[in-house]
């Protein structure tokens, strides 16, 4: 198959909402679809003993929810599809930022009863600055929930992103009927506990046929016509460019659980999503069908075999075609690398992978060489752009309670600072070391992951601070003299960046009036 062929046919979209909508329910039945797993397993739940297949991390399992984005690729009619399914909680929200810098396009889930959420809202926001189309889902139907058209308003009001329905649902909770297709003018209809694949599709090129009140009944084939008529007036056909710019989000309704409404999704969904975008190396406009191979780091995940203790790089491929044994241009450490492993992945299962093409995520592993945010190239020199970290906002110190696994702990804190769990700031006086983090969870994890992957036992010991600021100045000098002057409050992170522990924000406003030669950043890529 041609290169152009192979790029047309792929997919890559990333799942986002807030915490309990029903991403990753909605992941587990698109699988399904897809004949990936046999059974869809539940995220929570006391009965199950077979969880979401994504969510398969322990610590994720016992709390019913996702801590780390999974990547699943699988087939269908045709298409191949690399699904990412990132975390909903806010205190995991730069995990999936990266994720979306690895996707073509979104699918949004939202939970018909509880409508648009504050973590949905900020996600939404990392589209908007990539203009990522967005698909919505508005999940949970088989609840009692609110108006459709309410639910219509607040996405326009909310994510300030115009929208299209093109699907309709027919009752809500306990008289939910079904969904009629505004696309391709089928009715499926609704029953409970619909665990197993394919709802019937019945088609009407005809919503006025009588045939409507057999299905529905009277009062509610009425009702559909009513609504049918005044959606076409409203919003007219899909404009499918104004879709792909992100300007406008076509809208779809269904049950997850129930995988009600699902088909629907994915099929539309690959009529209309696009192919592997262009993106910047550097300045440079990189095409899918650039010959040579291009692709970046977006994420690296330590012990996905806690058995073998590896670390995989989930690499995005943008350009060429990857084959396995060539070797490869690493461009921050200007020298090459033969990759002879890489896998494809279906959550934590994996499979080794010949040769990849564009828009396709594979794992390398990885001894130490791969950061967040590198590029492998087939010689071109550059970076891709757009993978920032940002200060973080709860600081503790790390208390080390064995010190015979002082080791463990400087190897494990290591490998967690790569993947991007968290940051680590070491004080340029004594050995004080501070994790910086967005939410309260990731201080859990992050002992959880030391304490059963490494053996080491730590404690957090709250500190006062505000916030991390990156430094730098055109003028060496005055750089040395700040540092010499705010000794005790100096670190560097990983990358070994000088970075100013700052104690709270009016006293990080005096510093910086006092000290105008030297910029302080909030992001560290400047």
């Amino acid at each position: 198959m041609s290169l152009a062929k192979e790029i047309e046919k792929r997919r890559t979209f990333g799942i986002i909402s807030h915490p309990d909508a029903g991403k990753t329910t909605l992941t587990e039945k698109l699988l399904l679809f897809g004949g990936a797993i046999q059974k869809a397993g539940a995220v929570k739940s006391n009965k199950i003993d077979m969880h979401a297949r994504s969510d398969w991390m322990e610590i994720e399992k016992q709390r019913g929810i996702s801590v780390a984005t999974s990547v699943m690729a699988f087939e269908y009619e045709g298409s191949k599809i690399n699904l990412l399914d990132t975390p909903g909680h806010q205190d995991f929200a730069e995990d999936t930022y990266r994720t979306l810098t690895a996707v073509d396009s979104v699918i949004m889930v939202i939970d018909c009863v509880k409508g648009v959420e504050i973590q949905t809202e900020k996600l939404m926001e990392v589209c908007r600055m990539r203009n990522t189309p967005v698909i919505s889902f508005i999940n949970k139907l088989d609840r009692e929930g609110r108006d459709p058209y309410d639910l219509l308003d607040e996405i326009e009001g909310k994510l300030g992103i115009n929208v299209h329905p093109l699907s309709w649902p027919i009752g809500m909770g306990k008289d939910f009927r079904g969904v009629y297709s505004l696309y391709d003018k089928s009715l499926r209809l609704f029953k409970a506990g619909g665990q197993q694949l394919h709802e019937e599709a019945f088609k009407f090129a005809d919503i006025n046929s009588p045939e409507l009140e057999k299905y529905v009944g009277e009062s509610y084939a009425a009702q559909l016509r009513e609504d049918v008529e005044m959606l076409d007036d409203l919003y007219g056909p899909l404009d499918v460019e104004a879709y792909l710019n992100g300007d406008v989000a076509p809208v779809f309704f269904g049950s997850a659980v129930n995988n009600f409404g699902v088909k629907e999704l994915l099929d539309t969904f690959l009529k209309i999503s696009p192919a592997p975008k262009s993106r910047f190396l550097d300045e440079t406009k990189i095409t899918p069908d650039h010959k040579e191979f291009t692709g970046f780091v977006f994420k690296i995940h330590a012990n996905m075999d806690p058995k073998h203790r590896n670390r995989i790089a989930f690499l995005r491929i943008c350009s060429g075609k990857f084959e396995r044994g060539s070797n490869y241009y690493h461009t921050r450490q200007e020298k090459k690398f033969r990759i002879s492993q890489a896998t494809a992945f279906m959550a934590q299962d994996k499979e080794t992978v010949d040769e990849a093409y564009p828009g396709d995520i594979i794992g390398l592993y990885d001894t130490g060489n791969f950061k967040i945010g590198d590029t492998l190239t087939e010689g071109e020199k550059g970076m891709y752009r757009g993978i920032p970290s940002f200060s973080p906002e709860i600081f503790r110190e790390v208390i080390n309670k064995d010190a015979m696994k002082t080791k463990q702990l400087e190897k494990g804190l290591n490998q967690l600072m790569d993947e991007g769990v968290a940051q680590l700031f070491n004080f340029e006086l004594g050995s004080r070391k501070a994790v910086g983090v967005v939410g309260q969870l990731q201080f859990e994890v992050i002992q959880y992951r030391l304490k059963n992957e490494y053996g080491a036992t730590v404690d957090f010991a709250p500190m006062q601070l505000y916030k991390a600021c990156w430094i730098s100045s055109n003028d060496q000098k005055k750089l040395n003299e700040f540092i010499s002057s705010k000794q005790r409050h100096i670190a560097r992170d990983k990358d070994n960046k000088l970075v100013f522990m700052a104690e709270s924000k009016a006293w990080l406003q005096m510093v910086q009036d006092n000290f105008p030669d030297i910029e302080f950043h909030f992001t560290s890529e400047f």
